[in-house]
């Protein structure tokens, strides 16, 4: 024994820095607080007949908000704005028998709708927080919608859009990160805003609110977003997952490939870059200010936007290891120099 302790302070070995280079890095720590037992604990509070759909505007989805909020109180996360975690917000559209009656949240919008005869409204809440980086002024955002379509009195036997897919599943993942971010311990080079938005389902609602009045929009360097990553599009591809990317930035489909090789993911992305990310969900939002954005999404399915979309219709350990790839995303997003 004697000997072989010689020969490896010989080497230039010592015992310290071997037991230092064996512990896990802040980034290996937070990554392991990322299990399946929290995504199903989630998506099965968010997706149960109780929360009734979780529709914009309605008791279901501020129940989920509620929900939210007192998950990152839990955390040790802050609220982003000094008020709390609700970024309350109301949406207005022309009374729904009138032509151009989408739901509209720009207050100059609301405004002259409020001045028509008839015209609808809706108060809904997105829910913020966020982990203070070193520097003040970039930010990184993640994100994921809560709400869904809430319910159908007139369809017979199920009635109630669940949702689990579309979008707590996303949500599972947003909340985990925020997690695992504040299980680091390590304090982010840019602040990382976590957002759950209300209001997608009827046209991007809550991101779209949260830009025209966010006070440091032209700060924010990236927008990670997620909307339906829990399902096979097709069975004999259960590790398929579409990985949009803003193209500008080759980086994060080389971070992506990366990842999985070195952390043993067991995920088959369609890698698809696209110049300017506009479509599909809450990335829209972002990507027309031409705000750098990653998303994402395991395809459509028979039960999209159907009171089938049911929790026990996931693939576990493929949203659990989606989560993981975007928490490491998200890290390299807050703290890289330069992408």
């Amino acid at each position: 024994m004697r000997i072989l302790l010689l020969i490896l302070l010989g080497a230039g070995a010592t015992l310290l820095p071997l037991a230092a280079q064996q512990q896990p890095s802040p980034r290996q720590e937070a990554l392991a607080t990322i299990t399946q037992e929290r995504a199903k604990a989630i998506v099965g509070f968010l997706a149960d007949d109780a929360l009734q759909g979780r529709e914009a505007g309605q008791a279901g989805s501020r129940i989920a908000a509620r929900y939210l909020a007192s998950e990152l109180q839990e955390a040790g996360i802050s609220p982003l704005y000094a008020d709390g975690y609700l970024q309350p917000f109301e949406a207005c559209a022309r009374e729904r028998q009138q032509p151009a009656r989408r739901w509209q949240v720009h207050p100059d919008s609301v405004a002259r709708l409020k001045q028509l005869p008839a015209h609808r409204s809706l108060q809904m809440a997105n829910v913020l927080g966020v982990i203070p980086g070193q520097r003040d002024d970039e930010y990184v955002v993640v994100g994921a919608h809560f709400d869904h379509l809430g319910t159908d009195p007139s369809l017979q036997a199920d009635n109630i859009y669940n949702g689990a897919d579309d979008n707590a599943s996303g949500v599972s993942a947003a909340l985990q990160i925020a997690r695992a971010f504040a299980a680091s311990g390590q304090k982010p080079l840019r602040t990382v805003v976590i957002a759950f938005w209300d209001g997608e389902e009827l046209g991007l609602l809550g991101s779209e609110a949260f830009l025209q009045s966010c006070p440091f929009a032209k700060d924010i360097k990236a927008y990670l977003n997620f909307d339906m990553i829990g399902r096979n599009n097709r069975e004999d591809r259960p590790r398929h997952v579409v990985y949009f990317y803003t193209a500008a930035h080759p980086a994060f489909g080389e971070w992506l490939r990366s990842d999985i090789t070195r952390y043993g993911l067991r995920l088959e992305p369609d890698y698809r870059a696209w110049d300017r990310p506009v479509g599909g969900s809450d990335n829209a939002s972002f990507a027309r200010r031409d705000i750098p954005i990653i998303w994402y999404h395991t395809d459509g399915h028979p039960d999209y936007h159907q009171p089938s979309d049911h929790a026990d219709r996931l693939n576990w350990e493929k949203l659990t290891d989606i989560t993981r790839a975007a928490f490491l995303n998200a890290w390299n997003l807050a703290n890289e120099a330069e992408y």
